[in-house]
């Protein structure tokens, strides 16, 4: 496990790079990333390229033992090229043309644009391609960052139809696939079909999902455009790409394909204001959410099914959120203890040094701006002394995976249904309930082999073809566990209505349909109780969103609603078992201890090693034959784990916003108690 910084030495002085070099080595820093936002400072004006800075900062580095990972550096287009080709310029839905003066302002369909990248990064690639310094390369920067990976400029329109031509082969199957007699919306040419504008009413669902589709495929082929300018430089380097946390346009299962490795920016106290429902309580402002940051470390290491990168890791306050509280003391190292456990290789905080110009003046770094060790620094250096101590990182082993498919989550968003309907957080209930139990978690594409995992959950397979329905029922038969949440079965793959009832294909599977749905607000009663208690004394669970009457066949009634409306007694949930294995389905939304009470079962019947039910804000991860505990929280923890242990970092009491790693692996039979 390594530990880096992110670096801007062209907003210093030439004279402050060596002991800035200096420093990092003594944290113990092994990379450091640059010159991801560098075309102005390396090609002043056309045609003549300054690479010497550049040159002198990558030899410091490489002298004092430390590695760099350079970046294309074309996510900030300079002003004299925006000036001589103004048509690589994005164009919002409305026609608004977005200018110079902040960054990702490019679009990625523009013929002009995708020369001046060829130009730029063919330069650059042939300037380091025999520099034993440089590791490897990150292209461009945040793919999509501010609502920019849908343009609607006539490039993209020209685009646009070329793809859905390769797509549809004719304009009569296009008709058919969307279902354009609603509305009178039959197309005569692909020449007809434009961006989706301006309307009075909605759009129409396929016509958004195509469009969806097409402009995540638009940033799969221009990041392969980078990938293979370096590749033919030099094939030993790595290229890797930096996504972002619970980011919903870009298909990222598509793009790391070409890549190498997979990296992602982490910003905990950020993201639990901008992406969780609700307001942040106290502590998720100090340290985040453990579940909303463990579910991207998940997702981005299983693209690939390797180890990944946390390429930018928080180190103190940050500009962009709303509030901006500093992290709980311990924060910043805690995050990087998180990552390894859910299996990175390496964690990079951005940045070195505060910054004294520009747009993130108000983002800290690592040392402040006058050069002095900041918050972050001490965490990040006492990190580095303990993940070195702990050795390298292994691939992480995880018995159960949950199905993820952008595709599904286009789909939601163009039809919620419901204003509080949201993909993210219907997956993350299911998700929380496993880590919640200690659970490892692969997030996989549908597409995925599924016959490693002991478990499957499945929170909303909305889109779905015959196809997938087969391979699932095949994995129950040959005794998978499979957990299907709500908006399972509805549509086909064109976003269109199924003209059997939901779960259409998986009908047979499941062992039932459903005969009605609900989208519910807050005023109306959500419960439901067990199936199995006739006298009506079971516990009963709050669920929220979204409900789903369930007509039973060769299922197993779960759950009833247990409510004084129409839907009363009715089925919520089912069991069906098939072959050697058992499917449920769950037509709800499941609250936290609901939630649970799906998934605990579930464990058992596969035999997957679980803890006792944790405090929010803890959670415990195993990897390479250790085990991680991670509390994201302020109050103080004891663990009790079933046999001794021996502890590597910290000890059995988790303070405040701390981590502690204990040699074996100890989930089975686990449980953690707070001390007051």
């Amino acid at each position: 496990m390594s530990i880096g910084v992110c670096y801007f030495p062209e907003h210093w002085p030439r004279e402050r790079w060596e002991s800035d070099v200096e420093r990092m080595a003594e944290a113990g820093l092994e990379y450091v990333r640059m010159a991801e936002f560098s075309w102005a400072v390396l090609e002043p004006e056309r045609g003549e390229f300054e690479f010497e800075w550049l040159d002198e900062i990558v030899e410091l580095i490489g002298g004092y033992g430390m590695q760099a990972v350079l970046c294309t550096p074309t996510a900030t287009p300079p002003k004299w090229l925006v000036d001589e080709r103004p048509d690589i310029l994005q164009e919002d839905a409305d026609g608004t043309v977005r200018e110079h003066g902040s960054r990702r302002h490019y679009c990625f369909n523009s013929d002009a644009y995708r020369e001046e990248t060829e130009r730029v990064v063919t330069k650059l690639a042939e300037r380091y391609a025999d520099d034993p310094t440089v590791a490897g390369w990150q292209t461009d920067n945040e793919f999509g960052c501010h609502g920019t990976v849908r343009c609607y400029c006539d490039d993209c329109a020209e685009a646009f139809r070329e793809w859905l031509a390769d797509e549809y082969g004719s304009i009569e199957a296009l008709n058919e696939a969307w279902g354009n007699t609603f509305w009178s919306q039959r197309y005569a040419a692909f020449e007809a079909v434009d961006p989706p504008g301006p309307t009075p009413s909605e759009h129409h669902p396929s016509r958004l999902l195509d469009y969806a589709r097409f402009s995540s495929d638009s940033v799969v082929d221009y990041n392969r455009l980078h990938v293979d300018l370096l590749e033919e430089a030099n094939s030993d380097w790595f290229v890797t790409h930096n996504f972002m946390g619970r980011f919903p346009a870009l298909d990222a299962y598509a793009v790391s394909e070409d890549l190498d490795l997979v990296s992602w920016d982490s910003y905990p106290t950020g993201s639990a204001q901008d992406r969780l429902e609700g307001d942040a309580s106290p502590d998720q402002l100090r340290a985040g959410d453990p579940d909303q940051v463990g579910m991207d470390h998940d997702l981005y290491r299983s693209a690939l099914d390797r180890p990944f990168w946390v390429m930018e890791q928080q180190p103190g306050d940050v500009n962009w959120p709303p509030h901006c509280p500093q992290p709980g003391e311990g924060a910043i190292r805690l995050w990087a203890h998180h990552a390894t456990a859910h299996g990175a290789d390496a964690v990079l905080y951005f940045r070195w040094r505060r910054c004294l110009e520009g747009q993130e003046q108000y983002h800290a770094g690592l040392r402040k701006q006058d050069g002095s060790p900041d918050r972050g620094y001490h965490d990040a250096t006492q990190t580095a002394d303990e993940l070195a101590d702990l050795g390298d990182v292994d691939h992480v082993d995880a018995p159960v995976t949950l199905l993820f498919d952008y595709d599904n989550l286009w789909a939601l968003d163009a039809q919620p249904h419901s204003p509080d309907f949201d993909y993210w957080s219907l997956l993350e209930s299911f998700y929380g309930a496993l880590r919640a139990r200690s659970v490892q978690v692969d997030i996989v594409h549908p597409d995925t082999d599924l016959a490693e995992y002991d478990a499957v959950v499945a929170p909303a397979l909305h889109l779905l073809t015959g196809d997938l329905a087969d391979r699932l029922a095949d994995y129950v038969e040959l005794g998978g566990e499979l957990l299907f949440g709500p908006r399972t079965g509805v549509k086909d793959e064109y976003n269109k209505l199924r003209p059997a009832p939901q779960p259409g294909p998986l009908a047979d599977l499941v062992g039932a349909t459903v005969d009605q749905h609900e989208s519910l607000p807050s005023q109306i009663e959500t419960r439901v109780r067990s199936a199995n208690d006739p006298d009506g004394q079971s516990e009963t669970y709050p669920f929220r969103t979204w409900a789903e009457w369930l007509e039973t066949d060769a299922a197993e009634p779960l759950l009833t609603y247990d409510t004084d409306g129409i839907e009363s007694g009715r089925t919520a949930a089912v069991r069906n078992t098939v072959g050697d294995g058992s499917v449920v389905y769950c037509g709800v939304w499941p609250e936290a201890d609901l939630a649970d009470d799906l998934v605990r079962p579930l464990l058992e019947r596969t035999g997957v090693a679980y803890s006792d039910r944790l405090p929010d804000g803890v959670r415990v991860g195993e990897q390479n034959g250790r085990t991680w505990v991670t509390n994201f929280s302020s109050d103080r923890y004891r663990v009790d784990p079933d046999d001794d242990v021996s502890w590597l970092v910290g000890d059995a009491v988790i303070g405040a916003f701390d981590a502690a790693v204990a040699d074996g692996e100890i989930v089975d039979g686990l449980s953690v108690d707070r001390l007051e």
